[in-house]
């Protein structure tokens, strides 16, 4: 049964799914899921997932990013995501929010990375509002120069999707996984990871997070709680989800190719 979350007449209506500790690889697939058949608008929020996960954009490369070593070693899990943008190691500090949404969803928007990534600003400006030095650098939200916030999107023929992780926390040791990426933003002036990110946990609790982003799209979206079971299961013939887990041999001859 569907129950109504917020009703604003005249706002574009939005499906609103909301998990606590989802594996982020059946959060991608459904993301890709609704992205490719479905023709709503949808925000899911997830709360927190397996720790520790590493996540790459579509084009990243593991001998570049990844101390490959340690990974296998460890037998940490990396996915290879169908959107852009760049590695995160996840977990169960990571608060993930994710927009899905036809290209006239949002008045007067250009469906391009640019504007969708001011849009989705100014509307975390009003979660953020009051709360320490909040913008958008480059590619990621950050309180004064500190990331905590990261973004990642694909844009098709008539929808996009925007996905950020948030950092609401993390472990410092999972960040040895990551190799300092070689395309950095400006900003980041060459700066370790730790040096680089900051917990969100320092500004703000978790929940009041997630209340006030619920809040803040629902200034712009007519809102609609949705459960996972009501979404009907598209078979493999008519949906097969292309993020997947990269295999310990595709890492294996990564790290040789790399050498």
């Amino acid at each position: 049964m569907i129950t109504s979350q917020t009703r604003n007449i005249g706002l574009p209506m939005m499906n609103l799914m909301r998990f606590k500790g989802l594996p982020i690889l059946q959060q991608l697939h459904l993301e890709e899921q609704l992205l490719r058949t479905s023709s709503e608008n949808w925000c899911i929020i997830n709360d927190g997932t397996s720790d520790p996960t590493i996540v790459m954009g579509v084009s990243g490369k593991p001998a570049e990013l990844l101390e490959i070593e340690s990974v296998l070693r460890d037998q940490v899990p990396v996915i290879r995501r169908f959107t852009g943008g760049g590695t995160v190691i996840v977990g169960h500090g990571t608060i993930f929010v994710t927009f899905i949404c036809n290209k006239e969803a949002v008045a007067d928007l250009q469906p391009y990375p640019r504007p969708i990534m001011s849009w989705s600003s100014l509307l975390y400006s009003k979660v953020f509002q009051g709360i320490g030095d909040f913008h958008l650098r480059e590619n990621d939200y950050v309180f004064g120069n500190h990331k905590f916030g990261g973004n990642a999107q694909s844009i098709t023929k008539n929808r996009w999707i925007h996905h950020t992780s948030f950092l609401w926390d993390f472990n410092v040791r999972n960040m040895t996984y990551l190799k300092l990426p070689k395309r950095a933003p400006a900003y980041r002036s060459g700066r370790g990871h730790l040096d680089f990110i900051c917990h969100m946990k320092e500004y703000m609790p978790r929940s009041t997070f997630i209340n006030k982003t619920v809040e803040a799209t629902g200034t712009q979206f007519s809102l609609r709680s949705f459960q996972l079971e009501e979404i009907e299961t598209c078979s493999e013939t008519e949906f097969c989800p292309s993020t997947r887990f990269l295999t310990n041999e595709e890492l294996e001859a990564a790290a040789v190719a790399g050498q």
